[in-house]
């Protein structure tokens, strides 16, 4: 369950409050809601997927295997935008509490790291940084669980001298909509539990993505709603830090506290999904191409991003990725629903 729980409650939880706040006003915990009810579907039709494959003992018709496919590469790709995604936050968390917090010097650093990244999986693999990931996981849960407490403390003040808010949303119509769905690279990473097969068996794949997913939802439905009647409208710039000077006006300590759990989220979670595109290009072409030269592709990419686009538009590709990807799980779930006997598709 700490595996997909810690993909999804990672650098989403950074951005989703302010944006939410700011765009949806009072109508934030709908949209959360409504966003976690998308993501939850979407792992129902995975979770029918892991069950079919281990049903038919991995012996698939070839449509679906040949969708299967696709469903990998467009992965992998998404993992390339997803590492982006992640260090550009690196960068700009890193910055945001020195004399040197400036879109430069974070795209520096985000720079920087990226390189770091290729040169110790060229040379070294990722088999010691991998272990860090259980600690910096630990590290974020906790500090996201303090991060709640303070929230709670400042809501319920709030609330008891009746000074809660109830701001009009600043985004409508059509726009409200298409933000939404390019949020969803913010409650993805419950896929993770699809491709532990090697470890674990499908009944405990299926219950830990479940399980994660409803934590996540409990999660992120407490953090919004604490979060979206409490600030004055106006009072927040809508970038990528902005979650810093709120949480400021809460607790002077939790500012601190958050940009460690942003920095050792973020380093974690790319070095997951570059090792995670490595091994699926590695495996998808055959061994043609090796993880270190998907390594240098990635971080390629990762540079480009950095210095030609925002860090909403990054989030904005990885959101439409990652959708093309659970578009393909989806109809792999319903050709496989339509093709077994018997068997019809419904949320697991």
């Amino acid at each position: 369950t700490i595996t997909p729980l810690a993909s999804i409650i990672g650098s989403g939880f950074l951005v989703l409050g302010p944006i939410l706040d700011v765009s949806y006003g009072v109508y934030a915990p709908l949209m959360m809601a409504l966003l976690c009810a998308g993501a939850y579907f979407f792992g129902s039709a995975i979770r029918f997927n892991i069950a079919t494959i281990d049903q038919t003992k991995g012996k698939r018709p070839a449509l679906r295997e040949h969708l299967e496919t696709a469903a990998s590469w467009v992965l992998a790709f998404a993992y390339v935008i997803s590492v982006a995604y992640y260090l550009n936050l690196f960068g700009a968390f890193g910055v945001s509490l020195t004399e040197l917090d400036s879109k430069l010097h974070a795209k520096q650093l985000t720079s920087a790291v990226l390189l770091l990244i290729l040169v110790v999986g060229w040379t070294r693999g990722f088999g010691a940084l991998e272990r860090m990931e259980q600690v910096t996981v630990g590290i974020k849960l906790a500090i996201i669980s303090g991060l709640l407490f303070g929230l709670g403390v400042y809501f319920f003040g709030k609330a008891g001298s009746g000074e809660l808010l109830l701001n009009p949303p600043t985004v409508t119509g059509w726009a409200a909509v298409t933000l939404a769905f390019g949020l969803i690279v913010t409650v993805q990473g419950f896929e993770t539990s699809r491709y532990l097969g090697e470890h674990y068996d499908a009944q405990t794949r299926i219950r830990s993505m479940r399980i994660a997913q409803g934590l996540s939802t409990l999660i992120y439905m407490i953090y919004i709603g604490f979060m979206a009647y409490v600030f004055e409208p106006g009072t927040l710039s809508l970038d990528e830090t902005a979650i810093i000077p709120m949480m400021e006006i809460v607790a002077p300590i939790l500012p601190v506290l958050l940009v460690a759990a942003a920095l050792s989220a973020q380093f974690s979670a790319a070095l997951a999904d570059t090792n995670g595109s490595g091994g699926l290009v590695e495996e998808l072409t055959r061994r043609r191409v090796s993880p270190r030269l998907a390594y240098a592709i990635l971080v390629t990419i990762g540079l480009i991003l950095t210095w030609t686009v925002n860090i909403f538009q990054i989030i904005a590709y990885a959101s439409r990725a990652f959708a093309l990807y659970y578009a393909i799980q989806s109809l792999i779930a319903a050709i496989a629903a339509w093709q077994i006997p018997g068997r019809r598709f419904h949320a697991v």
